[in-house]
């Protein structure tokens, strides 16, 4: 089993069983599952074990019991418990929790929101959020404009429904299905009408336009001064949205620009703006918007960075620390068109690619931001490290490594390394133990990737080989100073300036070096014999032993 998850989490038996049973916790866990992606409790595994006890067995009745307990405590929640044998032939109870197609919450009115590895409440404004963002019926299946299907913009219809018989995302089965069958598996009719996903996608403009919450794009491109020097609009609605993709990479020409990298005797082109990062941003703003309310959607082009501004907050749940991690479908079903159209990556994973393009070519990882009524990334669009080009096409042409380890690898050849709380800091996540399995995973057995240190004050780099090999190594600075070398200097240092508090020693060898890493390398001097001190505290003063 994998670490709890926005999917997972693990509960004692002892919640479900005997005087002490928590039904509460239980069905607020479910609670939380529920408004969330839906998920699963694997009770009967112990937090920080993998496995049940050995000799642990479930009475099937117990089952029963927390069908029971669940529907008494909770409304719009959806579960099927079912036992499992694990493989050193303990049982435990595996309890699958449906993603709730309203606003899941407890018989005493409690909302709560699974985010992250745990549970959270939902209070204040943020229960009209949940409220607007979970409604019975999504909008995307009302028909508010009670439009029928002849009415609908036949050349769309069809262009759609060839592409998606192209789709190789689709199954045979699937694809065999009628015209009307495919669009109502899709969810554009209902009943012979259009709904209002089956307007945005196969409507005319006026259609659209009667919408009022259909999307329009501006385009505005800058100059160094930050004066308006061209602008483009796509807002008559006669595009649908996965037309409007397309549609905006062949309009702006500044998308086609290139540099000119050095490669030995030879020369390397560089997309300007990666299509992949282009394509996925466009996606991601037409797809995750809320059509509940309106407004444009704004990319702003200036010299060294691309501004993509989408109306509308983050899902609940979301933040921009946690968007490299969590997944929350706004529009269940336009999501899903996209992904079988082929426009975007599977769930959870469009962010990822932009981080892991980004960072693969040498330019800055995409900044996210929220504000009171919009959201916006900004992607660079300078190289600001070319010698990280050449790096990481040679780990790609001998390696096969995840998103996940090539985002990684990216952020380390574009520092001088980092420790663990840093490298966590940079991918945005609170738990340093998830480096090593989801982030490091096989770089280290690659030796692509070296470390020295302990726990959190552990430091990685990328091997010193392969950075030769890559043109990285060209600067030496004291924030990647070898342990040994950091010693020396402290030595040194003390020996010219005798009874010195660690900060002066740290202000005279470089306020580069990190006062944890500093401090770790006087302490090692200390045991080591080479340094004494007298005093404690921030009166410890320290002196070089002679050799």
């Amino acid at each position: 089993m994998s670490g709890e998850t926005h999917h997972f989490d693990r509960k004692s038996l002892r919640v479900v069983q005997g005087k002490k049973a928590d039904w509460s916790a239980v069905a607020q866990d479910c609670v939380c599952f529920a408004n969330a992606a839906g998920g699963s409790l694997h009770i009967g595994v112990e937090d920080g074990q993998e496995l049940p006890p050995a000799d642990q067995r479930i009475t099937p009745s117990l089952l029963d019991e927390l069908r029971k307990r669940i529907s008494e405590r909770t409304v719009n929640v959806t579960v099927a418990p079912q036992i499992v044998t694990a493989s050193n032939g303990g049982e435990y109870i595996v309890l699958s929790i449906v993603r709730s197609t309203g606003v899941a919450s407890t018989r005493d009115g409690r909302y709560y929101l699974r985010v992250g590895d745990h549970c959270r409440p939902i209070v204040g404004d943020e229960v009209m959020t949940l409220l607007g963002e979970r409604p019975q019926v999504p909008w995307e299946a009302l028909c508010n404009l009670d439009i029928l299907l002849a009415d609908a913009d036949g050349a769309q219809a069809s262009a759609l429904l060839t592409r998606l018989r192209a789709s190789d995302r689709l199954s045979g089965r699937l694809k065999q299905r009628s015209d009307a069958d495919l669009l109502k598996h899709y969810g554009l009719i209902d009943a012979g009408k259009l709904t209002n996903l089956g307007v945005l996608m196969i409507g005319t403009a006026t259609q659209r336009a009667r919408l009022g919450t259909a999307p329009s794009i501006q385009a505005v491109k800058y100059d160094e001064l930050g004066q308006k020097v061209n602008k483009w609009r796509w807002d008559d609605y006669t595009l649908s949205p996965a037309d409007l993709v397309d549609a905006i990479w062949r309009g702006i020409p500044d998308f086609h620009e290139s540099y000119e990298l050095p490669d030995g005797l030879l020369r390397q082109k560089l997309p300007a703006f990666d299509p992949r990062v282009v394509r996925e941003l466009l996606v991601n703003a037409l797809v995750h918007r809320p059509y509940t309310s309106g407004g444009d959607i704004f990319l702003n082009l200036h010299p060294d960075r691309l501004e993509v501004v989408n109306p509308g907050r983050l899902p609940l749940g979301v933040t921009p620390q946690t968007m490299l991690h969590e997944s929350r479908r706004r529009n269940e079903r336009l999501a899903t068109l996209f992904h079988d159209l082929q426009l975007m990556e599977k769930e959870g994973s469009g962010f990822d690619l932009i981080y892991e393009v980004q960072l693969s070519q040498g330019r800055s990882a995409p900044v996210p931001k929220e504000g009171p009524d919009r959201v916006s990334v900004t992607v660079g669009r300078r190289v600001l490290r070319p010698e990280v080009v050449k790096l990481m096409t040679e780990v790609s042409e001998r390696f096969q490594i995840t998103s996940s380890e090539r985002i990684c690898l990216g952020l380390l050849a574009s520092s001088d390394g980092l420790t663990a709380r840093e490298l966590a800091e940079k991918i945005e996540i609170t738990d340093t133990s998830d480096l090593q399995t989801r982030w490091l995973g096989r770089l280290l057995e690659f030796e692509l990737v070296q470390a020295t240190g302990k726990t959190k004050a552990r430091r990685y780099f990328v091997n010193p080989a392969l950075l030769r090999r890559g043109g990285l190594d060209g600067r030496t600075t004291l924030k990647r100073v070898e342990p040994h070398r950091l010693r020396a200097l402290i030595v040194e240092d003390l020996l010219r300036y005798p009874a010195s508090p660690s900060g002066d020693i740290n202000r005279r060898v470089g306020t580069e070096v990190p006062y944890r890493t500093l401090k770790r390398a006087l302490d090692d001097l200390v045991n080591a014999g080479r340094v004494r001190y007298e005093g404690n505290a921030k009166g410890r003063r320290y002196w070089a032993n002679p050799s």
